[in-house]
């Protein structure tokens, strides 16, 4: 963390003095700020040598025939000796320090001395206009060298922050401009910028025409713009952009001022004397501008450019990497003296200095340690809403569109052990025209043929999914004869519930049959009225007409795989085994089921995959039974099968379902007969334990907890790896997807695991870590922006 000194020197200069200096530690916006005020004298001195030194510094780089990147101009002055320059940067020294250790300003040093420590970084900057005074090799003072991590920059008086829309990219985006080179060697700054290609994305303007340069300013968001080739600085800054073209950059003011509302931050004109082009980019607020003083030779702005891109590009600090490339020049100083006194940065104090990760956000231990914080916190809050029930629905509305999916991508057959007779409309109508008495949709006298035409096909079971409560006709003896003997035949009645209309006794079974071919028919519904539970066995009310304890579809399959050589057991846990599979009951907190009474033995109901619910076997009407329509060899077809008999009629019943299916566009899936679901989940019992079709499994809750929280995480990392809102939507989209295709794919082999929880805490955890980093953000510009105490 980098401490700014402001040293502010008013409106005075080097012959009439300074008499109003302040010292600012931090921003005056900070309440944290301090400030000191002082004043300095005159040294007119200084600026005497100081133009001394610039003749003899252009002459001694005309006299070795340097190349620079500026033609110098002539000067009176002619073969100077490196040692009379060597002095008179002694003498310039000496004045420099001995001005700034004068009475007057003793004070204000002393006080900053007390406020700093000498191995932190430190960003020192001289406010000033005077054109004198920022030429000034400031670097020389040895408060520079008690404090080795401190670096010098310029800035004006005036200071106002930028408009600015910085827009957030995954690499810099750097303009290279190359300039007329005519003399000079620039291709190794080209060399430079291009090593820099993996991390940054670079465009080249070679030798570019005015309107090019002006187009490609206006239209992309730079973050960096530099320059190299011939420049000068007189009332203002000079470029040459081509051998013909000579600019001033007031003439692209509008063209800069829209390049840094965009973003531009950093501008590096790596040629020669380029305070007036730093002046210039000051009026128009721009954050930081690098420059070298004076005319700069070919090799010490090469090897500038290059220890400074090597080291800024790996984050170092803008003024870190700035202060050791400047330093790094000192070991061609007797070759290129004055070299470390060229490179300098001017500051707009207001604005944070840029770092190459301005655009990247750093995987760090404390980054690390809140994405998996929030990410804790996330999936505990959204997991203990699912618990109170709140997410029950739309989990099960995510289970019902995984059904459909799966359904229209995994087709099955119909289960070959099972035979529906069905009773529609047209089967009333044949018995009323036959004139059989009726009191149900199924009359004693049809039901007796129909039993009685059934022995050809030697069905294994029946099952009866009508309620004929009450005694037998004496008409039909034979009747009531097979409900007391035929063991094949199973029948169903109606537990006690309790419902809108108030309490309900059941409907009771029929008379003469024994208790163990008598099962419930009761189905389990969920708040939506879709039936996804299929209920085993439960304890009837005392008062109940119906005392089976039962299901009518689990009394059909142990029959039917009784007969297989398949018998069932409990386990010590309590649950139903038939052979070696066991039904997993369904408890109240059960993946989607959080607020469901889970009351008796339940399990889920995994629907065969089918083009319609109602396919689930082959389907015969009443009356092509009774008029023997079927085909001797259909007959044969369809022996040693379970038989089950209900009502398909729309009326005279309430018997009718919603399924998972339900929602669909197809008005066959509205709602069905309830005789197609007591076939499914007979086929579910018989598949799982002889086809081993699995039965819907789900996870422990700790490992679907372990689930959303790893959802949660990848919502983290996304939002910190992704910066642009189009990207981070891309990812988002890719994610979701990734998440949905996993739990489908899951499901496909009938595995429950949470979605909805998954996908909110993915993009609950992406809403905290963008919070946390616009915080970060506005904290730590906050915190730059008044000195960072």
């Amino acid at each position: 963390m980098s401490k700014l000194v402001v040293l502010n020197l008013g409106q005075g200069d080097l012959h009439k003095g300074f008499a109003d200096v302040t010292v600012q530690l931090g921003l005056s916006s900070d309440s944290r700020a301090m400030e000191f005020r002082g004043s300095l004298p005159a040294a007119p001195e200084i600026s005497q040598l100081y133009r001394n030194w610039q003749i003899l510094y252009s002459a001694l780089y005309r006299n070795y025939g340097w190349s620079v990147r500026l033609e110098i101009e002539d000067a009176d002055v002619t073969n100077v000796s490196e040692v009379e320059f060597h002095d008179l940067c002694e003498q310039l020294s000496f004045k420099i320090n001995a001005w700034l250790n004068s009475d007057q300003f003793r004070f204000l040093d002393q006080k900053l001395r007390t406020q700093l420590n000498p191995h932190e970084e430190i960003r020192f900057i001289i406010a000033t206009c005077d054109k004198l005074l920022r030429r000034l090799p400031w670097h020389l003072w040895s408060f520079f060298d008690d404090y080795p991590n401190a670096e010098v920059a310029l800035s004006s008086l005036e200071l106002q922050r930028p408009n600015k829309i910085y827009n957030k990219n995954n690499k810099i985006n750097i303009l290279a401009i190359f300039g007329n080179s005519q003399g000079i060697d620039i291709s190794k700054d080209k060399y430079f910028l291009e090593k820099l290609s993996t991390k940054a994305k670079i465009s080249f303007l070679i030798e570019p025409e005015r309107k090019r340069l002006s187009n490609e300013l206006w239209k992309t968001n730079w973050n960096i713009l530099f320059f190299a080739g011939h420049s000068y600085s007189r009332e203002t800054g000079v470029l040459q952009i081509n051998q013909t073209t000579t600019i001033t950059l007031d003439r692209l003011k509008h063209t800069l001022k829209k390049a840094i509302e965009n973003g531009l931050r950093l501008a590096i004109f790596n040629s020669c004397d380029g305070l007036g082009l730093a002046e210039a980019l000051e009026d128009l607020h721009i954050p930081q501008v690098i420059v070298m003083r004076e005319p700069v030779p070919d090799v010490v702005a090469q090897e500038f450019l290059k220890h400074f891109l090597t080291g800024f590009s790996s984050g170092q600090p803008l003024y870190s990497a700035l202060r050791e490339a400047r330093k790094r020049l000192e070991a061609i100083e007797d070759e290129y003296p004055c070299a470390t006194w060229l490179p300098i940065i001017c500051q707009n104090p207001l604005e944070p200095p840029m770092t190459w990760q301005l655009h990247r956000k750093m995987i760090t231990p404390k980054s690390v340690l809140t994405i998996l914080l929030t990410s804790l916190l996330v999936t505990t809050l959204i997991m203990g809403v699912r618990y109170l029930g709140y997410l029950q629905t739309s989990e099960l509305q995510a289970f019902d569109h995984f059904m459909q999916l799966r359904s229209q991508l995994v087709i099955e057959k119909p289960d070959p052990r099972l035979l529906i007779i069905t009773i529609d409309e047209a089967d009333i109508s044949y018995q009323l025209d036959k004139s059989m008495q009726m009191r149900w949709s199924l009359s004693n006298q049809a039901l007796a043929q129909l039993l009685e035409k059934l022995d050809k096909y030697q069905p294994t079971t029946i099952g009866l999914d009508i309620y004929r409560d009450g005694n037998i006709d004496p008409k039909y003896p034979n009747l009531a004869n097979r409900f007391e003997q035929d063991n094949r035949l199973f029948f169903v009645c109606k537990v006690a519930t309790t419902d809108e209309d108030g309490n309900s006794e059941g409907i009771r079974p029929p008379s003469g049959v024994s208790s163990e071919r008598i099962s419930f028919s009761d189905l389990v519904e969920d708040e939506d009225n879709i039936a996804r539970r299929q209920l085993l066995h439960l304890t009837p009310p005392i008062e109940s007409k119906c005392s089976a304890e039962y299901a009518f579809s689990l009394q059909l399959a142990l029959d039917y795989l009784d007969k297989q050589g398949k018998t069932s057991d409990v386990t010590p846990e309590g649950y139903l085994q038939i052979g070696d599979v066991v039904f997993k009951q369904l408890k109240r907190h059960t993946n989607g089921y959080q607020k469901v009474d889970a009351s008796g033995y339940q399990i889920l109901l995994n629907y065969r995959s089918l083009s319609s619910v109602e396919k689930i076997a082959e389907q015969v009407a009443l009356r092509d039974i009774l008029n023997e329509k079927i085909p001797s060899e259909s007959v044969e077809l369809l022996k040693n099968r379970i038989i089950l008999i209900g009502l398909s009629a729309p009326t005279n019943t309430t018997d009718f379902w919603k399924t998972p299916f339900s929602g669909t566009a197809k008005p066959s899936h509205k709602q069905i007969p309830g005789v197609f679901v007591q076939a499914q989940m007979v086929s579910q019992i018989l598949s799982a334990v002889l086809d081993r079709r699995p039965l819907l499994w789900w996870w422990s809750r700790w490992v679907e907890v372990i689930w959303v929280f790893v959802w949660s995480l990848i919502g983290g990392i996304i939002t910190w790896s992704f910066l642009k809102p189009l990207h981070l939507g891309l990812a988002v989209i890719v994610a979701l997807f990734t998440l949905f295709i996993t739990c489908f794919s899951i499901f496909t082999v009938a595995g429950w695991v949470p979605f909805i929880p998954s996908v909110l805490t993915l993009l609950g955890t992406q809403i905290a870590v963008i919070s946390w980093i616009k915080r970060k953000h506005f904290i730590e510009n906050r915190r730059q922006l008044n000195l960072e105490l």
